[in-house]
């Protein structure tokens, strides 16, 4: 424990503005022991699952754990790397990309750090980060094209807690979507026409997206609306004729109904159609994870070649691509209107006088 007369502040750390990069997580390892703390965590959180509490303790800590985390575990050693799980290693790298770019063209005025909903680091490791940084302002970017309560209102509860327990709140702001942003929108349709290029078309791309159960939508989630929307866009980028395209929702869990159409189901139904070749690209995620590596690539591949399908393509999620990159650090760049002044308190006043009381005082002060 720090004494008490010790100082845990630097009141004379110049001023910065600090941009927090955020994703869902992922677990430490790919093992029962590390998935049980980390699904209890995700599945515990009431904005992704909302039943009453009475009913759902005995459902996760009595069922759910005590099944689901080797499984789970199976899975996620199948993308597992020597680095860390996919979505770990394209965050921090996606991170580090942004932060060249933010760097080249703001300067050190602009500081960036990443933090996992569940899981490590965590949101409020990525806030302290920021902050001991200098960070007096801050804006969270979610790596979630479509808005949705589920991922985008849990990251900003995550923050909020974060800040009950600070004595400076920094200003902030929240890009909470950006689904429809047209560089979000072109760096997809360049993804695929570079997949074309070099593999050729398929009879049918689809564009699946994470589900989330019917009842969030028909409560006032729009996140139905806005995948509906960046298919669309996407489709039209593309030059895809109505039959050409079609939009599914993956990774649906438990026995509600989730938004329809399924992607297994939906695989199925074309091979049984005598559709021969598909490709799948899923727009609502911005790294590869274990839901676009394992449960698209691996087994959904399976489920679509068994039912007599002959060719199936999985089209890689954006992750460090450079146009993928620039847009998001375009989408900082304009958050950040207003913060970016030159008479901005964010700049540091000198000690022009020289004395040495005067320069215990807070740079805002001045």
């Amino acid at each position: 424990m720090e004494p008490v007369n010790t100082p845990i502040f630097n009141h004379q750390q110049p001023g910065r503005i600090g941009v927090l990069v955020t994703n869902l997580g992922t677990p430490a390892a790919p093992t029962a022991a590390a998935l049980k703390p980390y699904l209890k965590q995700f599945l515990s959180d009431r904005r992704v699952v909302d039943l009453p509490r009475l009913l759902w303790w005995p459902i996760l800590n009595l069922i759910i754990l005590n099944i689901r985390p080797k499984k789970s575990a199976e899975a996620y050693a199948e993308v597992w790397s020597d680095e860390g799980s996919p979505l770990f290693v394209h965050t921090r790298r996606q991170t580090d990309l942004i932060r060249e770019q933010l760097k080249a063209r703001l300067g050190d005025q602009v500081v960036v750090d990443f933090g996992f909903r569940y899981g490590n680091p965590s949101i409020s490791d990525g806030i302290a980060s920021l902050k001991q940084q200098g960070a007096r302002k801050i804006v969270v970017l979610p790596l979630y094209p479509q808005y949705s309560a589920t991922t985008v209102a849990s990251t900003f509860d995550a923050v909020a807690e974060d800040f009950q327990q600070r004595r400076w709140l920094p200003d902030f702001r929240f890009i909470s979507h950006y689904h429809d942003h047209p560089g979000y929108i072109e760096a997809l349709a360049a993804s695929v026409r570079r997949h074309w290029a070099e593999h050729g078309r398929a009879d049918k791309l689809l564009m699946s997206f994470h589900g989330i159960p019917k009842r969030y939508f028909d409560n006032g989630d729009p996140y139905f609306c806005e995948c509906h929307k960046t298919t669309r866009l996407l489709a039209e980028t593309l030059g895809l004729a109505e039959g050409e395209y079609q939009m599914v929702f993956q990774s649906r869990f438990g026995r509600e109904e989730w938004l329809q159409p399924y992607t297994d189901e939906t695989l199925e139904a074309l091979a049984d159609e005598g559709v021969k070749s598909v490709q799948v690209i899923c727009p609502g995620f911005s790294a590869d994870c274990l839901e676009t590596l394992e449960e698209i690539a691996l087994q959904y591949k399976e489920v679509f070649l068994e039912s007599g399908g002959e060719r199936f393509e999985y089209v890689p999620a954006l992750n460090e691509d450079e146009a993928h990159i620039a847009m998001l650090a375009s989408l900082v760049e304009e958050n950040l209107a207003g913060w970016l002044r030159s008479d901005s308190p964010l700049q540091e006043v000198p000690d022009t006088a020289g004395n040495e009381e005067r320069s215990n005082i807070h740079p805002i002060a001045r």
